[in-house]
């Protein structure tokens, strides 16, 4: 968690204009993360898939788009909407979705024709409630992190593939998260995820000789990015492959030392907070506690920009203590932090807007478009 992050790239001429706590978007770094990932893709956005689950906002998503992205990957609807009223060409709702939200991604991709809008199936009734939809479906499959899908048997998934055929629905390939390689030792994490791949690579080649060919290969969020680049055989399939990590478009403590330093990932979203209370030597506290920084992925929730050595504390829902080293002097009340999250994609959830950030100020705020959950009907 101790990185090293010059805070002289990421502190703001205007700061003190904005009220606390803020959620900050670096223009440049937002564009810098994305040609990053389209470089270690050969120069080609068509192998990511990225999910939005981390963008949410349009403004972002549009900056994808307009770097030639033309695959995505959501996981609600309100995510979906705002992609499809982009103009995003290709959009895979990757979440087993049932009853009345089965019925809004219909409707949805029905209100919008310009949009390939598909679904994750792992049985028959799932299968079944799509029928008659304008909406193309992928195979989820489990692929050892026990969450969703079907079991990585060829039989099963074949038995699938010929289902959405049946049902006249279009079979759009297999979806393949691999969420797990990131609790998996460093040292092991490619051998495990290689071997994963070669199980895809053989479902995908019996589903061909069975006359199901799967049009399409979606593998690997961020923890397993770097192994999916070096498999030669996904690359070589025959099939058009995608990766789908979405964290690497702002960076979090988590992403930044699951990928290689050498790739230039850099943060691209921080939370400006201000230091509230001194209630001990050697401790502060800042308003930034669980409802601003995302706290699903444990303590710390974050690193303090510019201080590697500061040890932010368990938090409460406004309130996040910090503990200093000794020797350390403490920040005045009324100072300002910058925060990097553990784990950015609850951390965008948390805010309304978000302040663009470009040359070192402030220049507008943009909405959280794709906030929390579509409302029900009653």
């Amino acid at each position: 968690m101790n990185l090293a992050i010059p805070l002289g790239e990421y502190a703001i001429a205007d700061s003190g204009d904005l009220l606390t706590p803020t959620l900050l978007i670096y223009q440049e770094a937002v564009d810098a993360n994305i040609a990053t990932t389209i470089r270690l893709l050969d120069g080609r956005p068509d192998r990511w898939r990225p999910h939005v689950k981390t963008a949410k906002l349009a403004w972002v998503m549009q900056r994808m788009l307009d770097h030639g992205i033309r695959q995505f990957k959501c996981a609600t609807t309100r995510e979906l909407e705002t992609l499809c009223a982009l103009g995003a060409p290709d959009v895979l709702l990757a979440y087993p979705v049932v009853g009345a939200n089965t019925r809004r991604v219909a409707a949805l991709a029905a209100a919008y024709p310009g949009t390939r809008v598909s679904a994750l199936v792992e049985g028959p009734a799932q299968i079944a409630q799509w029928r008659g939809a304008p909406v193309s479906l992928f195979i989820d499959i489990n692929p050892g992190m026990d969450r969703t899908g079907v079991g990585a048997d060829v039989g099963a998934v074949l038995a699938l593939a010929r289902g959405i055929g049946d049902a006249g629905l279009p079979f759009a390939g297999l979806h393949w998260y691999d969420g797990q390689i990131g609790s998996v030792p460093p040292e092991e994490r490619e051998s495990v995820a290689h071997s994963g791949y070669d199980r895809l690579l053989k479902i995908a080649a019996g589903l061909g000789r069975s006359g199901a060919p799967a049009p399409e290969l979606i593998t690997s969020g961020t923890p397993a990015m770097p192994h999916a680049l070096t498999h030669a055989g996904l690359a070589d399939a025959g099939i058009p492959h995608r990766i789908s990590p979405g964290t690497p478009v702002y960076g979090d403590t988590t992403s930044l030392s699951q990928l290689p330093a050498a790739w230039g990932y850099r943060p691209a979203a921080l939370v400006l907070a201000a230091v509230v209370s001194r209630p001990r030597p050697r401790r502060i506290t800042c308003d930034a506690g669980s409802k601003s920084v995302g706290a699903d992925a444990g303590v710390p929730t974050c690193a303090v920009v510019g201080h590697p050595d500061w040890e932010p504390a368990r938090p409460s829902e406004e309130h996040l203590p910090i503990n200093l080293p000794a020797g350390a002097e403490p920040p005045p009340i009324g100072a300002q932090l910058y925060l990097l999250p553990r784990h950015i994609c609850p951390t965008i959830n948390n805010f309304d807007a978000a302040a663009i950030v470009s040359g070192g100020r402030a220049l507008r705020l943009e909405p959280v478009t794709a906030r929390g959950h579509e409302p029900g009907t009653v």
